[in-house]
């Protein structure tokens, strides 16, 4: 797919290479690679071997990532998300030292880490942990503070499904109507004949290779597409979101199983921008963040159109994530309002079809399902999650009355690295909680 395109890439995207590296050889770790005392951007002007910019390439490998995901809004062109002006809804807080020293094992392993150790051992930039709506932990790292913004990467993608779900329920979207019902131009393309709901649970057949440690991989081309600075002279591929969309072709049969492909997501928000005539940054502002009284206005990536990287570019506070999650928690209600209505909360939480799932090769989530851009883990607990690479995650569990907000700058991008330390650990601090009076 996109062949024709490929000899045109910019180079600068051999980054994903410098990311994966760190598999095979050992990264610094969290306290080295702490980008204050890496020093990078430090000085009035920063030494030559501290400044952190473009290309690609620099910017995003590791250990320069570290002070890249709290900084995107100075390299990237992003759109504001406004939070208006009224006030902010705080958390009451009952702060618990001792979840610190909850244990666990990690999966594949025989001996047991505390919840503290975990933290560096996942290059944690922010922890937030909400039970019952208040903040019994909270822990800031690297480049982040809580006045911080941190970028969410897919995590954006669950703001999204949610949206979306909102739509359903209202009746401005019809999950069951064609792509090309909303979109013309898809028409031609693999997504012309996909329904809405195939496309918000990733069940389309797509000719589309997202695997980030392959360098012509066509999430690189996607990206790109999207980068909305001046491209080469040589440069032939598409110029912005739409038009990558559009020359997707089809691989497989649409709703036969569940493949993890990101422009799903952008088809999904350009889908919601054309049923309602508003696109997802205005429905992120005035559904979400106005009603919540979150703490920040959020930045969104943006490529040479204006139009948002809807798949991963939003950039938020930590305590703005929690609130996010917490409103899910709730079913929906927020400060005695529904925000957002039951039907969606419910069609998210209940997850997708685990059968659909099981060939997508997730092994540190047996028996899981993913359904509107969030993921369902199907354990006792009933617990889902927001999930975004090098270790971004909105983190719901109803049966412990949880909410874990993390930003994370791990050296690799694929949560499977993280999972083995990171699920078990939620899932030891849910029992904590269950436990206390």
């Amino acid at each position: 797919m996109f062949n024709k395109w490929r000899q045109s890439l910019c180079l600068i995207f051999v980054f994903v290479l410098l990311s994966s590296a760190v598999a095979k050889v050992e990264p610094l770790d969290a306290a080295a690679s702490d980008p204050n005392v890496m020093g990078w951007m430090q000085g009035f002007p920063p030494a030559d071997d501290r400044i952190i910019g473009y290309p690609a390439s620099d910017y995003f490998s590791f250990p320069k990532l570290r002070w890249t995901f709290c900084h995107f809004r100075e390299i990237q062109a992003t759109k504001r998300v406004g939070r208006g002006l009224g006030s902010v809804t705080p958390f009451s807080e009952a702060l618990d030292p001792a979840i610190d020293d909850v244990t666990f094992t990690p999966i594949g392993a025989t001996e047991e880490m505390t919840w503290k150790a975990s933290l560096d051992a996942n290059y944690t930039d922010g922890m937030l942990i909400l039970h019952r709506g208040e903040i019994v932990y909270e822990y800031y790292s690297g480049c982040l503070d809580r006045e911080g913004r941190h970028g969410a990467m897919s995590v954006t993608k669950s703001f999204v499904g949610t949206i979306a779900e909102i739509l359903i329920a209202e009746g401005d979207l019809d999950e069951s109507k064609l792509v090309n019902e909303y979109i013309p131009e898809l028409a031609p393309s693999a997504f012309g004949n996909a329904t809405v709901r195939q496309v918000m649970d990733m069940t389309t057949g797509l000719d589309y290779n997202e695997n980030y440690a392959d360098p012509e991989s066509d999430i690189w081309l996607y990206t790109a597409a999207g980068d909305p600075t001046p491209k080469l002279e040589s440069y032939k591929g598409p110029r912005n979101f739409y038009e990558f969309l559009q020359g997707a072709e089809q691989k497989g049969i649409h709703g036969d199983a569940f493949i993890y492909k990101s422009i799903n997501t952008d088809a999904l928000a350009w889908m919601i921008a054309r049923a309602t005539g508003k696109d997802f940054i205005e429905h992120l502002s005035e559904r979400i963040w106005k009603p919540l009284g979150m703490e920040q206005e959020a930045d969104m990536m943006i490529d040479s159109l204006g139009t948002p990287f809807s798949a991963g570019g939003l950039n938020l506070s930590l305590r703005d994530a929690a609130r996010f999650g917490q409103t899910l928690l709730q079913q929906g209600v927020w400060q005695g309002e529904q925000v957002i209505p039951t039907a969606a909360v419910q069609s998210i939480s209940g997850g997708g079809d685990p059968a659909k799932f099981a060939g997508a090769g997730y092994t540190t989530l047996p028996g899981g399902s993913y359904r509107s851009q969030w993921w369902a883990l199907h354990n006792e607990n009933g617990a889902y999650s927001a999930r975004g690479i090098h270790g971004q995650a909105i983190y719901v569990d109803p049966t412990a009355e949880m909410v874990i907000a993390r930003f994370a700058t791990f050296p690799i991008s694929f949560n499977a690295a993280i999972d083995p330390t990171s699920l078990p650990a939620y899932q030891a601090v849910a029992d904590y909680l269950i436990k206390k009076p």
